[in-house]
């Protein structure tokens, strides 16, 4: 007979979780996990930036923003996109970015500051999302890297590369895009991986190795580029070709036509430019795996020329991608992956193309913001293999020590954001470290120069032309600071020095121009107005001060034409229109006056010489009732207006309203006792009104 057996009943501690369930606390442990992981991100980013969130405008912000006059012309927008050359760069999306944060935010930086932090924080989460791509369990910890590296914070901290944190996301978005067009191939990741390659072009040309970046990923791949591929790629490289090249000569065309004042950078022949190269490369490494002493402006190597040992990076280099090719069977695939991202998008910007920048450095930080992607990918990946090989207390040793590092690496973030506060911490810390940067001590000049700490700002000018003599900037400046101290002969020196290095600069001919007006060579100093314009057609200011020094010469029809080129390069300036109707007048065209005077009190409200000038036109035109309404209105803004007191008073007396009259005339004197004027009129008045006269005289 058969044995019975017992049906078991499982106890309550081994009954299994249905598998319904059990996917879903793993989905629940799962996503709390991924906000953890995004908080943490998002957390250390803004504690890392918080000290340059109210920070001021460092460096050329100024010169992109606050200054740019494209920025405040209404037509931008379609200047941007449409007019190539009518400013320094072709970034149409960025420009139309930093236009709309004009409007938002005006001249308060915490916004545009908040803009680039968040723009950080989704390119860390963009990384994160890449290396997810590539089967990464630590991706996350990439992110976070991406996030919290010292390098990154000049990128994020200087409002002027916006740039760089907008450009990112449409160029990752499109690698993740074109990723999963070669797993899936389906058109729609193609036509996306393509559109938001555009757009990071248009916001940043230097995205241009993204062509190259996917063909190196084709053959981590497969191992071997195929003819399909290429083809695939092409429209990626005519993207490039063209924005690339569009680029290059709207820089150049800028350069060379509106501030081609710039020093020239001797950088060598080929054989310099390879030792450039190759340091750079050295330098740029060794700060993303030691990212100590971070500074705007690194110390110069001499290349020119170079030695031997200078061309020892690029042994090394060869070297090592030899011995990555050699394992490309294995990890060496992974390495060269890695090691070719960096080298790829940093090959722009080591020193075979020159720029502006080396001018004063070699090398700086924000040109490492993409770069440094392809290193991160090889540390988490790196990470995770060391992972799998360690066990128990080696295993807990390893994290803590990932997590130390990480914690120093946040808190030199930290520190290093500090210094983009304001120009002073900024200037004071370069200069600290790198003495020698004649470019650190101009800009500090410029920023004592705005504080009014003109001697200071004397200093700093002269000790940037002592490291660097031809530093015509330099000069330039030297010579506005003296002016401010009323130091004349010494400026006209400045300004003469200037010239003898660069004879186009055309504020140094405006600026010469107006130190010989002021020493009465009215002659010379039409000339150099002159040759400013003939430099610059659309120098306003030079315009201004041609048309004043033509007005002391009586040449009345030269002088409206220069005010009128004022007024139409700036047709929104109170002022320029002031002096435009006031020329007009000198002209005797009063009802041409009085339109002009019109729109600059439409323009400023507030603009009591506007209403004065008004009030002379109305006078001048017999409409003396209107006349005197727009003295008082000046009088009403700007009580102490001498001017306005006295043309007051003649108003009245025309009228008839002597007593008013006197008593303005007497105003006029107290607020300026030497006005003529005033004094020939009241005596004027005086002798018409008794009464009055012998009440003034008994108060006298």
């Amino acid at each position: 007979m058969a044995k019975r057996h017992k049906k078991k009943t499982q106890s309550p501690e081994t009954i299994q979780t249905p598998r319904p369930q059990a996917k879903a606390i793993r989905s629940m442990m799962h996503g709390k996990l991924f906000l953890i992981q995004v908080v943490a991100i998002v957390a250390a980013t803004f504690w890392i930036f918080w000290p340059a969130l109210h920070g001021d405008w460092i460096w050329d912000d100024n010169f992109y923003i606050t200054q740019n006059p494209l920025l405040h012309d209404p037509a931008r927008l379609w200047k941007a996109w449409f007019e190539p050359g009518s400013f320094v760069e072709y970034y149409p999306i960025e420009e139309s970015v930093q236009w709309a944060q004009w409007q938002l935010w005006h001249t308060d930086t915490f916004g545009y500051h908040l803009t680039n932090v968040f723009l950080h924080i989704i390119n860390a989460l963009l990384v994160w999302h890449l290396l997810n791509k590539f089967g990464l369990r630590l991706a996350w910890l990439g992110g976070l890297l991406f996030a919290i590296h010292p390098v990154q914070v000049e990128s994020v901290a200087w409002i002027v590369e916006l740039k760089n944190t907008l450009s990112l996301p449409p160029f990752l978005l499109a690698m993740c895009f074109y990723i999963d067009y070669d797993r899936h191939g389906k058109l729609r990741d193609y036509l996306w991986a393509t559109g938001l390659f555009l757009v990071a072009m248009l916001c940043k040309p230097s995205m241009v190795m993204f062509p190259v970046v996917i063909l190196l990923y084709v053959w981590w791949k497969r191992d071997r580029v195929r003819w399909e591929d290429l083809k695939t790629s092409a429209p990626f490289f005519v993207i490039s070709l063209v924005q690339g090249l569009l680029t290059l000569l709207v820089g150049a065309w800028y350069l060379q036509f509106q501030h081609a004042h710039s020093s020239d950078v001797p950088v060598g022949g080929i054989l310099s430019r390879l030792a450039l190269a190759g340091l750079s490369l050295s330098f740029y490494f060794s700060k993303c795996f030691l990212p100590i002493g971070l500074l705007a402006m690194y110390p110069k190597w001499s290349i020119d020329p170079p030695s031997p040992i200078l061309l020892l990076p690029w042994l090394v280099l060869v070297g090592v991608i030899y011995w990555f090719w050699t394992k490309r069977e294995g990890w060496g695939r992974h390495a060269l992956l890695g090691l070719g991202f960096f080298l790829i998008n940093l090959a722009l910007f080591i020193g075979f193309i020159t720029g502006a920048f080396m001018s004063f450095t070699w090398v700086m930080d924000h040109f490492l913001y993409i770069p440094i992607i392809g290193l991160i990918g090889l540390v988490v990946a790196g990470l995770e293999q060391a992972g799998k090989k360690l066990s128990g207390f080696m295993r807990s040793f390893a994290i803590a020590i990932v997590t130390v590092v990480m914690a120093l690496m946040a808190w030199e973030s930290h520190s290093y954001a500090e210094k983009f506060v304001d120009e002073a911490a900024f200037w004071n810390h370069t200069l600290k470290y790198n003495p020698g940067a004649w470019a650190a001590h101009q800009n500090l000049g410029g920023f004592l120069f705005k504080k009014g700490r003109i001697s200071e700002a004397i200093e700093q000018y002269e000790q940037a032309i002592k490291i660097s003599p031809d530093c015509v900037n330099a000069y330039y400046s030297l010579g506005i600071a003296l002016l401010k101290l009323n130091q004349i002969s010494e400026a006209k020196k400045q300004f003469e020095q200037a010239l003898k290095i660069y004879p186009d600069y055309a504020e140094v001919h405006n600026s010469l121009g107006s130190v010989l007006g002021r020493e009465g060579r009215a002659a010379e100093a039409i000339d150099q107005f002159e040759q400013a314009i003939k430099l610059d057609p659309d120098y306003a200011e030079a315009h201004k001060n041609l048309g004043i020094a033509l007005l002391k010469a009586n040449r009345i029809p030269d002088v409206i034409e220069q005010f009128q080129q004022v007024a139409k390069l700036n047709p929104d300036d109170a002022e320029a229109c002031n002096n435009l109707g006031y020329a007009l007048e000198q002209g005797g065209r009063i009802p041409e006056a009085i339109e002009q005077y019109e729109q600059a009190i439409k323009l400023n409200p507030d603009f009591p010489q506007a209403y004065n000038s008004l009030g002379s036109a109305l006078g001048r035109a017999g409409r003396i009732s209107e006349a005197i309404e727009q003295y008082e209105q000046a009088i009403k803004l700007k009580p102490d207006y001498a001017e306005a007191h006295d043309n007051l008073g003649y108003a009245l007396s025309q009228v008839g309203r002597v007593p008013e009259a006197i008593e303005q005339c007497e105003q006029a004197l107290k607020i300026n006792s030497y006005d003529t004027n005033a004094q020939s009129q009241l005596r004027r008045l005086q002798s018409l009104s008794p009464t009055s006269s012998e009440s003034g005289s008994s108060e006298k």
